[in-house]
């Protein structure tokens, strides 16, 4: 009980501190900012730092370096064991730490972290202090997008060190080996080759150049735990590291510059000469936040509570970070899609500039109802890169991909989400790309042979787990295929291959194929083959096709068989392209607005989640992806007031954490979650993803009294868009009226195209629902 009063206290004072500190700031967009919202036991990947939008480099303090979950930086740990660069999917690498005493770099990081006080921490976007109590020494931490900037400010007059353990294991993997070498009295340069993992199946190099404002006394190095006797310029090997050293009378503040690269050291030295030829650490970590500033300002918002708009912003900064560039300035990556490495380059302008990045990311599982819908509205020149990134791996791998990492195809999840992304680029105007290229990829993707072949991981040359074969043969994927790979569910994959196949239609109606518009749209329909009308749910089916025994709509664990990650009270719900469809399957418009309000109902007492590892326990669960849509569910039932009243209690209750207990419930997944909690927090939606011909916004009520969206005039030939409620507070979450640009508005949704122009929508809220509006 003790414990339990100690911990709530805790989380209050936080919580009153949080407050106090952002609400004493100036009012930019980048001082809401907390990255350290729900950092308790975050991914590898979550927290980063010192980092720019997207950035090469992801440098933070890591607490700890086991695993790929529960690793990175952990609020509650009471040491640094090191300061790491890159903190992405499926990759890790370059950890430094600064020390002085007793030498304890070959012991490895238990021996040589040191504690640690959030009370003289500072944490922003683009920026982080820590003071390493062990060592006397204040580090300080800022980036470009290919450099980490360091600034240590060491105790006066004693014998100072900066190890690099390039060779220890960083979160996925151990390092096959490595390399450093002393190039100069002002730099070292090297590499690390990170082992395989079971999702990324190739050993992957990351390159590195350091460089130093202070000449280095001396260099040296270790393996297997032994420092190495006498003078050395460099060491490679398993199990290696290596430490530069500055003696007494150097400069008690020592700047380093780290820079990286996927394709050469020589590379990672042309990163650093064009990103950062300077040492002046103040203004890169101003021009970090200006960046950051530039990017979360396109969505300005007026009114709601200052725990409201640390949440909203902090969810634009994670929606913008996640998925990392793994280019070099002029374009160079490393493609690891064939037996060797092979340095590609990235077609350059007219002006000698690559025309995009390429893009390191886990699976666009998901995104169709988060990052597909924010970026398209607010960032569409990053939608646009991303497809040049997955056209430029297909062109010499063969398949657009779902999470690549490292170069790497690593098949995660199921399907081919990448339909819904370009789909929905594409409808929306997003097109500066080769089209008919992505059209081919998303095709091939759809048959035998493509990536819809694979389940989850499956690397074999001849995959069959992802079932495509029955699904072309049966129009659905049933239970029990055999072989390697994971997440081999029918009852899921038929459910996301008809979205995925609508999604395709739509692209193809769009480019006039009508042919094929017909048959994607035909398949579309495919998810029917599993509604059991007797259970009144989606029901798995054996390969003979009768369905599967002992059917129960929730149950135990991570999953229901034939479910990803989910249940059947879920997945059932997994039709945004035909919900009248699915509605009509219940029996009519009534009778689906009761089945839904009752899971939520059943579901607030845990929050609307459950524990991660558990998906397969609750009726609603926005603990992960399957559930994201379905607050937004009754727009499309008949009862848009319901939504307006769900979505608000998932924000609220789900998502309005600012603690580093809560906010994302435990993986915020490379910004879906935070691209979730601002669209609920804006009161837009698209339930179909955008995908449509006829893309169209859905409306719930803001938590904000005014949003303003920048439009980016690349794209859309508006200046801004924004959306003003009238009498809004917590009570008042009902939409009572609306107009748009001046006229009476009582649809509950508007077009893409009147977005793109411009203009004000504006609601009146009140604290009773109005049954009749939203159901033109």
């Amino acid at each position: 009980m003790k414990q339990l009063i100690f911990k709530i206290f805790a989380i209050t004072t936080i919580l009153l501190i949080s407050l106090n500190s952002y609400s004493q700031k100036s009012n930019s967009p980048v001082d809401y900012v907390n990255p350290q919202i729900d950092t308790k036991k975050p991914r590898w990947l979550y927290f980063s730092s010192a980092s720019r939008p997207f950035g090469m480099v992801n440098l933070s303090p890591d607490t700890w370096v086991n695993g790929t979950w529960n690793s990175g930086y952990l609020y509650d740990s009471l040491y640094v064991r090191c300061f790491s660069h890159i903190h992405a999917w499926q990759l890790s690498g370059i950890p430094v730490m600064p020390t002085t005493g007793e030498f304890k770099g070959h012991l490895g990081m238990e021996a040589y972290k040191s504690t640690f006080s959030h009370e003289d921490e500072i944490v922003s976007p683009g920026y982080h202090s820590v003071y390493l109590k062990d060592y006397n020494i204040r580090a300080e931490l800022t980036s470009t997008t290919r450099v980490g900037f360091h600034k240590y400010t060491y105790p006066k007059s004693v014998e100072k060190y900066v190890i690099l353990d390039v060779g220890a294991f960083l979160a996925h993997s151990g390092m096959e080996s490595a390399d450093v070498e002393q190039v100069n009295d002002y730099e070292i340069a090297g590499y690390s080759i990170m082992s395989p993992t079971p999702r990324r199946p190739k050993p992957t190099y990351v390159y590195f150049v350091a460089q130093f404002n202070n000449p280095i006394s001396s260099f040296g190095g270790w393996e297997n735990g032994k420092l190495k006797d006498g003078e050395i310029k460099g060491i490679k090997g398993n199990q290696i590291g290596a430490y530069v050293h500055f003696d007494k009378s150097s400069n008690d503040t020592l700047l380093m510059k780290v820079a990286l690269s996927y394709t050469s050291t020589e590379q990672a030295r042309l990163n650093l000469t064009e990103e950062l030829n300077h040492w002046n650490f103040d203004q890169v970590a101003d021009d970090s936040r200006n960046e950051w500033n530039n990017y979360l300002g396109r969505i300005k918002v007026e009114g709601g509570t200052e725990k409201q708009k640390i949440k909203f912003y902090t969810d634009l900064f994670h929606a913008l970070l996640g998925r990392r560039i793994v280019s070099d300035v002029d374009g160079k990556y490393c493609d690891m899609t064939g037996d060797n490495p092979i340095v590609r380059q990235v077609e350059l302008n007219a002006n000698g500039i690559p025309i995009h990045n390429q893009y390191n990311f886990d699976a666009w599982w998901g995104s169709h109802w988060t990052l597909n819908i924010l970026w398209s509205m607010a960032y569409p020149e990053i939608m646009n890169e991303f497809c040049n990134s997955m056209i430029e791996m297909y062109r010499y791998g063969g398949l657009i991909p779902r999470g690549p990492s490292g170069g790497n195809y690593t098949y995660v999840m199921i399907g081919d989400p990448a339909s819904s992304f370009f789909a929905t680029a594409y409808n929306k105007g997003i097109r500066n790309y080769d089209v008919e290229k992505a059209y081919e990829g998303l095709y091939k993707n759809a048959f035998l042979g493509g990536i819809r072949d694979r389940a989850g991981y499956e690397h074999r040359d001849h995959p069959e787990g992802g079932g495509m074969k029955y699904y072309l043969e049966n129009d659905y994927v049933p239970e029990g295929i055999k072989g390697p790979g994971g997440h081999k569910d029918g009852a899921a994959m038929t459910l996301e291959y008809s979205y995925q196949d609508w999604c395709l239609g739509q692209l193809a109606k769009a480019l006039g194929k009508e042919t094929d518009y017909e048959l994607f749209n035909k398949r579309s329909k495919n998810y029917k083959n599993l509604w059991n009308p007797e259970t009144q749910f989606i029901h798995p089916k054996n390969i003979d096709g009768t369905w599967i025994s002992n059917f129960e709509p929730i149950g135990k664990g991570f999953n229901t068989i034939g479910f990803v990650e989910s249940n059947s009270a879920i997945y059932t719900n997994f039709v945004p392209h035909d919900l009248n469809g699915l509605i009509e399957l219940f029996g009519g418009e009534k009778r689906y607005t009761q089945y839904v309000d009752s899971c939520f109902i059943k579901a607030k007492g845990n929050r609307f989640i459950t524990d991660h590892g558990k998906h397969a326990e609750s009726w609603i669960d926005y603990e992960n992806q399957p559930s994201c849509q379905m607050a937004h569910l009754f727009n499309h039932s008949g009862a848009p007031w319901l939504s307006q009243k769900w979505v608000r209690e998932v924000k609220e209750i789900t998502f309005g954490d600012i603690t580093p207990y809560g906010g994302y419930n435990g993986d915020e997944d490379q910004g879906q979650m935070g691209a979730l909690g601002a669209l609920m927090a804006i009161g837009l939606f698209q339930m179909d993803g955008g995908a449509s011909v006829n893309s169209s916004y859905e409306i719930t009520s803001p938590i904000f009294d005014r949003i303003e969206i920048k439009l980016n005039p690349a794209y859309y030939s508006g200046e801004k868009f924004v959306i003003s409620t009238k009498n809004n507070s917590p009570e008042n979450m009902y939409i009572q009226h609306a107009s748009l640009n001046g006229k009476k508005w009582n649809k509950f949704s508007f077009s893409h195209e009147t977005f793109t122009k411009g203009g004000e929508l504006i609601l009146i809220l009140g604290d009773q629902p109005n049954k009749k509006w939203g159901k033109e």
